[in-house]
């Protein structure tokens, strides 16, 4: 009984926890791109959106409106309606590692980087390791997608890999001043905000959260030392044009 009680406790939290966090990236999508996508028109900021900006911004702006929906979706008990909906989310993760890549291509060649002084070559490295580090993390959650704990958690920690973008924009000297190690360490108050919520629920951090935190803590780790080296930039500069 008190097991059952657990549970039914612990799903009643599920329902309100994970469509907060989701609504709180979406904010965070929003406020990182305000100004360069979402309401380039009020702002006019360059530069000008290009076809595959604007298509790429569309696929990943759809890849955080399936997840409030989806979530929601799990909260409201409509679990059928989830996993019909969990198609069209597999072909949107499908777009978004394609049309990743292809704009952090196009932005290499442009000579864009978002970080004042750090060349274009060395912050490829960021949304690439981006995209690795979110197919990793979907390929974890559609493998787990019958197991609801794991499923949930690597879905959400996925996305939370790839809020760098977003955070990186957002208009605080900070931020701009300290590069990748300060908008990493701001996308993972959200792999703090799922451990913590964890421990609350379950007296303990799910396996999910430390297998996704861990990938996406080491990921970071990984790509501030790669991004400086020879190697890396004998990559970059194959997609230099």
């Amino acid at each position: 009984m008190a097991f059952a009680e657990s549970m039914a406790r612990t799903s009643r939290t599920d329902s309100t926890f994970f469509p907060a966090i989701s609504a709180v990236m979406a904010l965070v999508v929003f406020t990182g791109f305000s100004r360069s996508f979402f309401l380039k028109p009020v702002f006019h900021a360059p530069p000008e959106l290009s076809v595959l900006m604007i298509v790429h911004g569309l696929v990943f702006t759809s890849w955080m409106a399936v997840l409030i929906a989806q979530t929601g979706l799990v909260a409201a008990n409509r679990r059928n309606t989830h996993r019909k909906l969990g198609t069209a989310g597999i072909g949107i993760a499908a777009a978004m590692l394609l049309f990743g890549p292809w704009l952090a291509i196009d932005a290499l060649q442009r000579g864009f980087s978002p970080i004042a002084g750090l060349p274009p070559s060395v912050f490829f490295v960021v949304p690439v390791f981006d995209m690795v580090t979110f197919a990793v993390l979907i390929a974890a959650g559609f493998v787990y997608r019958a197991q609801s704990a794991w499923h949930k958690r690597f879905m959400i920690l996925a996305t939370a890999s790839i809020l760098g973008a977003a955070i990186a924009r957002f208009p605080f000297d900070f931020i701009a001043n300290g590069g990748p190690p300060v908008f990493f360490g701001l996308t993972d108050l959200f792999i703090v905000a799922v451990a913590l919520y964890d421990y609350a629920t379950l007296r303990r951090i799910h396996p999910a959260t430390l297998w996704a935190g861990g990938t996406i803590v080491f990921l970071q780790a990984f790509r501030l030392w790669l991004g400086g080296t020879e190697q890396w930039q004998a990559f970059a500069a194959l997609f230099s044009g």
